[in-house]
């Protein structure tokens, strides 16, 4: 399947006849990148696929309220974004009181999971990440595993280019500092 532009997304999405195949379209194109983030911020495949889901209802009730002026891509990561943010809020304040608790949750998940193909290092890596605060795990996931570029991340999170880099620099310390410590045990 051959990727619309934005342009030719919203001309289908703002006709009444076409809006449901627009829409469609839209998930077709979007799904799997803003799941590849979403599993990285939750970790599990089916707390994914709700927040991916979650995601696309809030779009399909905000089309009308969408403003041409961010890119599509911005607009679906931001509202996936604040998504993921909810869920772990949600999942700390109900079934994990503490971080500690979450982490093996974590690492159970992806050892076992038919999702993860990575090595040894590739789960330790995760797991690192998994140990930053949900912003920081943000930041890095976007720059590190989606490469974006800092201007985008800041359309998505709101917050300055100058706080994200430094919010990035942080994570990757600490997520140093973590994984040399591992080594020595």
């Amino acid at each position: 399947m051959t990727e619309l532009s934005d342009e030719e997304l919203l001309a289908l999405l703002r006709s009444e006849q076409s809006k449901q195949y627009g829409f469609n379209l839209l998930v077709r194109q979007f799904q799997r990148p803003l799941y590849r983030f979403a599993r990285r911020m939750v970790t599990q495949h089916a707390d994914a696929e709700d927040v991916l889901q979650n995601v696309f209802i809030k779009a399909w009730k905000g089309l009308d309220g969408f403003r041409s002026d961010a890119r599509l891509f911005s607009w679906l990561y931001r509202i996936t974004h604040n998504e993921c943010l909810d869920h772990l809020r949600k999942q700390k304040r109900g079934l994990f009181r503490d971080g500690e608790g979450l982490l093996d949750s974590a690492g159970a998940t992806w050892d076992s999971s038919e999702h993860f193909t990575g090595d040894e290092i590739q789960r330790r890596l995760q797991l690192a990440v998994m140990r930053l605060p949900d912003k920081q795990r943000a930041v890095f996931t976007m720059k590190y595993f989606e490469s974006m570029k800092y201007e985008e991340m800041s359309a998505i999170t709101g917050t300055s280019v100058g706080a994200l880099k430094s919010s990035y620099h942080i994570a990757v310390r600490k997520i140093e500092t973590w994984l040399q410590a591992d080594q020595t045990k």
